[in-house]
C-alpha cells in the first residue's frame, strides 16, 4: 500500500509540466553549417578588439572564408560579441583547396594572433542551422537580437529541438518574428542556440501589446497547453540556459 502511494505521488509530480498536447515532429538539422563563436574583450579592449575584427573580416575573403554575421551584446550573458561564421559543410570548409588558401594569407594570421591578445575569454561551437539566404535576409533588416542558449537535459535534446521549432510557430502565428534555430554538432557544451531578428527595442517589446486571448489561441494552435505553460515546458527540458539581449554592428549587416 505504501509502495502504491509513493508511486502515485510521484507520478502526479512528474505530471506538474504539462508537455504539448499534438507535438509535431522535430525537424533534421539543416545542411548549412556554422562556426559560432563568443569573445570576451580584455579589460578596456572592446574597442581595440571590434577594430581588429573588422579589419579581419576584410581580409577573410583572401583566404577563401566568408565574413561572419556578428552582433554585439547588451545585456544578459557575459560575452561581448558573438560570431556566426558560414562553412557551407565540413568537406567544403577542410578542403584541400581551402586550407591551402589560408595557409598563404600570412596577414589573415597575424591579425588573428593580434585578436587573440585583445580578448580574455573565448568559446567556440559548431552548429547547423538555417539556411544561408534566410540568415542573411534577417540580418539585413535587424538591429537588436534576443539571443538563446540551452542545454537540453539526458535525452531530451529532440524535444527541446521540437520545442524551439513550437515557439518559432508560436511566433508566427502572433505575426512576430520566427526564431532562427542552430543545433550544436562539436564544441562547447550547449546544444540550442535560438535567435529572434528584431527592428529594434520598441520592435522587441510590442509583444506586450497583443491581447491575452490572441496568445492563448496561438499557443493552442501550435501544440502547447497554454501561454502559462510555455517556459514551464521548456525548463522541463533543460539543464541550463542563458538569455542576451544583443545589438547588431552595422557594418556587417548583409
Amino acid at each position: 500500500m505504501r509502495f502504491v502511494l509513493i508511486a502515485a505521488l510521484l507520478g502526479a509530480a512528474l505530471s506538474a509540466v504539462p508537455a504539448p498536447q499534438q507535438p509535431p515532429p522535430a525537424a533534421a538539422p539543416a545542411a548549412q553549417l556554422y562556426r559560432v563563436e563568443l569573445l570576451q574583450a580584455a579589460p578596456g579592449e572592446l574597442i581595440s578588439l571590434v577594430g581588429l575584427l573588422r579589419t579581419y573580416f576584410e581580409k577573410l575573403p583572401a583566404s577563401g572564408d566568408a565574413p561572419p554575421f556578428w552582433m554585439r551584446h547588451s545585456q544578459g550573458d557575459h560575452w561581448d560579441l558573438l560570431l556566426i561564421y558560414p562553412m557551407g559543410s565540413y568537406a567544403e570548409y577542410y578542403s584541400a583547396e581551402r586550407v591551402a588558401r589560408r595557409a598563404k594569407a600570412s596577414d589573415v594570421a597575424a591579425i588573428a594572433a593580434r585578436i587573440q591578445q585583445a580578448t580574455a575569454w573565448r568559446e567556440d561551437i559548431f552548429m547547423y542551422g538555417p539556411p544561408l539566404d534566410s540568415l542573411k535576409g534577417a540580418f539585413a533588416g535587424a538591429g537588436f537580437f534576443h539571443v538563446e542558449m540551452l542545454h537540453a537535459l539526458p535525452g531530451k535534446l529532440a524535444e527541446l529541438r521540437q520545442e524551439r521549432q513550437m515557439e518559432s510557430t508560436f511566433q508566427k502565428y502572433l505575426h512576430r518574428p520566427e526564431l532562427f534555430v542552430f543545433v550544436r554538432d562539436q564544441g562547447a557544451a550547449w546544444d540550442i542556440l535560438s535567435i529572434d531578428f528584431y527592428r529594434d527595442l520598441k520592435h522587441y517589446a510590442e509583444s506586450a501589446d497583443i491581447p491575452a486571448e490572441q496568445q492563448e489561441a496561438a499557443a493552442r494552435a501550435v501544440g502547447f497547453v497554454g501561454t502559462a505553460q510555455i517556459g514551464p515546458y521548456l525548463r522541463s527540458l533543460i539543464s541550463y540556459h542563458h538569455d542576451t539581449l544583443a545589438v547588431a554592428m552595422p557594418s556587417l549587416k548583409k
